[in-house]
């Protein structure tokens, strides 16, 4: 197999030749089509995650056809089509499992994090965390689905059921979302970095209600808001454009120091909420209402070497919709 392997903390991505993975019992392997680029996976790359396992292959919106089975494995097929989400294992025992909270999990296991990930031609993954995708839809088309789309419904589910809609970074999660929002009839304000001209542009040509610069007041007080950047200084901005009884909810694993704010912009029984990983159960919802919402994803393709130059244009914004590698 060819991969693309993270050697240590900030270091680039360097291509390696490995022996093909053999699946354990319980798994699978799987020949990757098509793996999306997370804002996730910059967290890996630049180490801004903890006790990240090295060398690992980072890529957790993964595409690919079942190659082979391990002992145990129920309900997949070889040549079948599945996707390989962010969370990649869970233990079924602690608290959190027994609670229906398997994205708590304590000893939780993570793809292109703790586990290795998409950059590459194949990964084994834990059989019970494959999502079979059915033959409709471009590969490419659907990898940003897997933690884009996937987080973001659930983002989406914990914002409650308000109508008027803030999304704090219209990338690859957010333009999924806003798809998603607006078939329940909801309305959609995006904010992006720096008055990004295109990002707004995406936003209103998917239906959004408005687009404009982050710091900019939307023209109505909205039910809840959804940041998707990983800068703590959107927190109090959204604070401050959401109405009394209004919720503000986290969506990234990681983003940068809240600053203080007055007790004033929380007051009002405003909340503000993190969203943790996924469930088994997210992704089914998900898939269900993406397909209503008839959710298109805009992406820019790259060879599976030019992993680097892709997770440097997502680092600098330069991306529209969201990227993919395709081996």
């Amino acid at each position: 197999m060819h991969a693309m392997v993270l050697p240590g903390r900030g270091a680039p991505l360097v291509p390696q030749e490995r022996p093909d993975p053999i699946p354990g019992p319980g798994e699978v392997r799987i020949r990757v089509s098509a793996c999306g680029v997370c804002r996730t996976d910059l967290h890996v790359v630049d180490g801004e995650l903890p006790d990240i396992r090295y060398p690992i292959i980072p890529g957790h919106e993964v595409v690919g056809r079942i190659e082979a089975l391990g002992d145990g494995v129920d309900g997949l097929t070889p040549g079948m089509r599945v996707g390989v989400p962010w969370l990649g294992f869970t233990c079924g025992r602690c608290f959190y499992c027994r609670s229906h909270q398997e994205n708590l999990c304590d000893h939780a296991q993570f793809t292109g994090y703790t586990r290795d990930g998409g950059f590459a031609t194949h990964l084994v993954a834990d059989a019970r965390y494959c999502f079979p995708l059915g033959e409709d839809g471009e590969d490419t088309a659907l990898a940003p689905l897997l933690c884009a789309g996937l987080i973001g419904w659930r983002s989406l589910v914990m914002a409650g059921e308000g109508k008027r809609l803030g999304i704090y970074g219209f990338g690859a999660a957010g333009h999924i979302v806003a798809q998603v929002a607006r078939a329940q009839g909801r309305a959609v304000y995006a904010f992006t970095r720096g008055g990004d001209r295109d990002a707004q542009q995406l936003a209103l040509s998917l239906g959004a209600e408005w687009a404009g610069a982050s710091e900019d007041r939307p023209p109505v007080e909205l039910d809840a808001a959804i940041i998707y950047a990983p800068v703590g200084p959107l927190v109090p901005l959204a604070l401050r454009a959401v109405r009394k009884g209004g919720r503000v909810v986290c969506a990234g694993i990681h983003m940068s120091d809240i600053p203080s704010f007055p007790y004033d912009l929380l007051w009002g029984e405003r909340q503000v909420m993190s969203v943790a990983n996924l469930t088994r159960r997210d992704g089914f919802d998900f898939f269900k209402a993406a397909a209503a919402a008839n959710v298109r994803t805009h992406t820019t393709v790259f060879p599976l070497d030019q992993a680097n130059a892709a997770l440097a244009r997502l680092r600098d914004g330069r991306l529209v919709g969201a990227a993919v590698l395709r081996p």
